[in-house]
C-alpha cells in the first residue's frame, strides 16, 4: 500500500491536542460506511424508523455508556454467599454502573427481544437480525460484558421456541423476551465441564428422571457465564447412557413454578483477563430440577443451535472492538501533533491505520451476510441453512482472531496513553481475546467449518452465493478462481485437519472480498472496491517481503477510510 508523502504544516492546524480525548464523539456518525451499508441490508421503511435509534445509540456509546463500562470494569461483580446473620443468600452484587448498562439494553432497546416479537423500539414485527446486530454492534464498542447475557438470553430464546414443548414454551419464552426489567429472566448456557469443554461426550453431570417425570441433575459445570441468570440451557447426561446419545439438553430455572430457588449453588466467580463488568462462575448441581428440551439424544445437536447464534453474535462483537478501536486510532491520528504535523498526514500512519480498517470492514460486511442468511434460513429458503452454517464459524474463527491484533495495534496509536486503564484502548485488547475462546477455540471453530463442508454440503452453496455477489466475475474476476483454489484446499483438509485453519482463513477473505465488491457495486462506490481488492492483495495473494515496491492506494479510499 504505497501511500504518498505530504508537506508538514506551517502551524498546527486547528482542533490539535496534545493529549485527544474522543469522548462525546458520536460512533453512529464517525462511521463514513455504517449508514449506506445499512442501506443494503434492511428495509428502507425499517432503517428510516432505527435511524434515530442508531444515532441515539451512537451518542450513549461514545459518551455515557462508555464511562459506564469503565466503571463497571474496574468494579467487579461480587459473590455474596450468606447474610452477616448466616444465613444462605447466593446473591452477585453488581455495580450500579451495570445495572444501568442492563437498563439500556435490555429495557430501553430490547436487544435481546427484538428478534423474538414485536413493540419493540415502536416496530410492530420481529426485527429481523441484522437490525438486532447493528444496534449491538454500536452498544459492544462501549461495553463488552454485558453483550454476553445479552446474546445468551437471546439465543435461549430462539432455541426453546424451536425444540421446546409448548407447554415449555408458553411458561418461559415471556420472560426471556420481557423489556420490564422486574419481569425480565436474563439466559444462559451452562455447558462446559472440566473434563467436557469442547468434548461434549465427555459430559459427566448426571440427569436422573424423578418421580413426578421432571429430572434432577446433579454435578459440576465449571465454567458458566451470568451464574445468578433466570434460567440456563444446561448439557447433562442421562444416567446409564453413554457415548454422545446420553447428553441431553435442559432447561434449568432459578425459581422454581412454586417460587422456591432451585438446587443449585455458585461456589464461585471467575477472575477473568477481560470482561470483567459480567460474572461468570462455577455452578455446582445439587439434584436440580429440570426440565428436557426436545429429543433426548440430540441435546448437543439443539444446544448447538444456541451455540452457533452465540458464534454469530461473537463475530459481531469482534466487529464492534475492531470499529471502535479504528476510531480511536483515527481520532488521535487526526488530531495529535508530532514533528509539526498531524500523525494521520504521515505516510507511514496512514499506512498502519488503513491496515487497521481492512479486517474491520471485512468483519463487518461478514456480519451482515450471515445475518442475511440467519434471517432466510428461518425463512425457509433453500440453500440459505448450509450457507449459513458455513459463514458462522468463518465468521467466529477469522473476526475474533483479527480483533485482538486490531485492538492491540490500534493502542499504539494513542502511543504509552493507550496503555493506561483510563482509556477505553486496555478494555478492549484485554476483551478481544474473549472471542476466540468462548463458543468454541479457533482450532475447534476452523474444524467445524470443515463439517460444514462435508456434512451440510456448504462449499457448493457458498460458492454460488460469492459467484452472485461477483456478479459471476464481473467484480473482481480473479477471486472465484482463487475460491476455487479454497475449496480444493478445503477438501484436503478433510484428510488433513492441520490445514483447517489455512483453509478457513482463505473462504473468510474470499467471501468477504466479495460481499465487499458486491456492496460497492450496489452503492456505486469504487473506494469500497478498492478496499475488496486489498483483501485479496494483502490476505490472499502471495507476497515478496523483501520487496521495496508496493500498489499506490487511491486518494478517494484514503479519504473515506481516514476521513482526511
Amino acid at each position: 500500500m504505497h501511500i504518498r508523502a505530504t508537506e508538514p504544516p506551517a502551524a498546527p492546524p486547528a482542533g490539535a491536542e496534545a493529549v485527544p480525548d474522543s469522548r462525546g464523539l458520536n460512533l453512529w456518525r464517525a462511521d463514513p460506511w455504517a449508514a449506506p451499508l445499512l442501506g443494503l441490508y434492511l428495509p428502507p421503511d425499517l432503517l428510516a424508523h432505527l435511524s434515530p435509534h442508531l444515532d441515539r445509540m451512537g451518542a450513549l456509546a461514545g459518551d455515557r455508556l462508555d464511562e459506564l463500562a469503565g466503571i463497571a470494569d474496574r468494579n467487579p461483580p461480587v459473590l455474596r454467599q450468606r447474610t452477616r446473620r448466616g444465613e444462605d443468600r447466593q446473591a452477585i452484587d453488581y455495580h450500579p454502573a451495570y445495572r444501568e448498562m442492563e437498563r439500556i439494553a435490555f429495557a430501553e432497546y430490547g436487544l435481546a427481544a427484538m428478534s423474538h416479537r414485536g413493540g419493540v423500539l415502536g416496530w410492530p414485527a420481529p426485527m429481523p437480525p441484522v437490525a438486532k446486530y447493528a444496534l449491538t454492534y454500536l452498544f459492544v464498542q462501549a461495553e463488552f460484558g454485558l453483550c454476553c447475557p445479552l446474546s445468551m438470553t437471546d439465543a435461549l430464546a430462539r432455541t426453546l421456541r424451536r425444540f421446546g414443548e409448548p407447554g415449555l414454551v408458553a411458561r418461559y419464552l415471556p420472560a426471556l423476551t420481557a423489556t420490564d426489567l422486574d419481569a425480565l429472566r436474563q439466559g444462559a448456557m451452562f455447558m462446559t465441564e472440566q473434563g467436557a469443554g469442547s468434548d461434549i461426550a465427555a459430559t459427566s453431570v448426571l440427569a436422573e428422571e424423578a418421580a413426578d417425570g421432571g429430572w434432577r441433575l446433579s454435578g459440576d459445570k465449571w465454567f458458566c457465564s451470568n451464574p445468578d441468570c433466570g434460567m440456563a440451557l444446561v448439557l447433562a447426561r442421562r444416567k446409564g447412557v453413554s457415548g454422545m446419545r446420553g447428553v441431553s439438553l435442559f432447561l434449568l430455572p432459578r425459581d422454581l413454578p412454586d417460587g422456591t430457588r432451585n438446587s443449585y449453588r455458585i461456589v464461585r466467580l471467575k477472575d477473568k483477563l477481560g470482561t470483567k463488568s459480567m460474572a461468570s462462575g462455577e455452578v455446582r448441581l445439587e439434584g436440580a430440577a429440570a426440565f428436557l428440551v426436545g429429543e433426548p439424544e440430540a441435546g448437543f445437536r439443539q444446544m448447538a443451535d444456541m451455540v452457533n447464534a452465540s458464534r454469530l453474535s461473537n463475530g459481531m462483537r469482534a466487529a464492534g472492538l475492531m470499529r471502535r478501536a479504528v476510531t480511536e486510532a483515527m481520532f488521535v491520528a487526526r488530531h495529535r501533533i508530532a514533528f509539526g504535523r498531524r500523525l494521520i498526514e504521515m505516510p507511514l500512519m496512514r499506512r498502519q491505520l488503513l491496515k487497521l480498517v481492512l479486517p474491520m470492514e471485512q468483519a463487518r460486511s461478514m456480519v451482515f451476510q450471515a445475518a442475511e442468511a440467519l434471517r432466510r434460513s428461518d425463512a425457509g429458503e433453500e440453500g440459505a441453512y448450509p450457507l449459513l452454517r458455513i459463514l458462522t464459524p468463518l465468521l467466529k474463527f477469522r473476526a475474533c482472531r483479527d480483533a485482538r491484533k486490531v485492538t492491540g495495534d490500534a493502542m499504539e496509536v494513542r502511543g504509552g496513553c493507550g496503555y493506561i486503564e483510563e482509556w477505553a484502548d486496555p478494555r478492549l485488547l484485554r476483551d478481544s481475546h474473549l472471542g476466540s475462546i468462548w463458543e468454541g477455540t479457533s482450532n475447534i471453530v476452523a474444524l467445524d467449518v470443515l463439517r460444514a463442508a462435508q456434512r451440510e454440503g456448504s462449499l457448493p452453496v457458498l460458492r454460488a452465493h460469492v459467484a452472485a455477489l461477483l456478479g459471476n466475475g464481473e467484480r473482481l474476476p480473479e477471486a472465484l478462481p482463487l475460491l476455487d483454489r479454497a475449496a480444493a484446499l478445503t477438501a484436503r483438509a478433510q484428510e488433513n485437519p492441520a490445514l483447517a485453519r489455512q483453509a478457513a482463513s482463505a473462504l473468510y477473505h474470499l467471501t468477504s472480498a466479495a460481499a465487499m465488491a458486491w456492496e460497492a457495486a450496489r452503492l456505486g462506490d469504487t473506494a469500497r472496491l478498492d478496499l475488496a481488492r486489498l483483501v485479496l492483495t494483502h490476505r490472499v495473494l502471495p507476497k515478496d517481503p523483501l520487496a521495496d515496491s508496493d500498489e499506490p492506494v487511491t486518494d478517494e479510499l484514503l479519504s473515506r477510510v481516514l476521513a482526511v
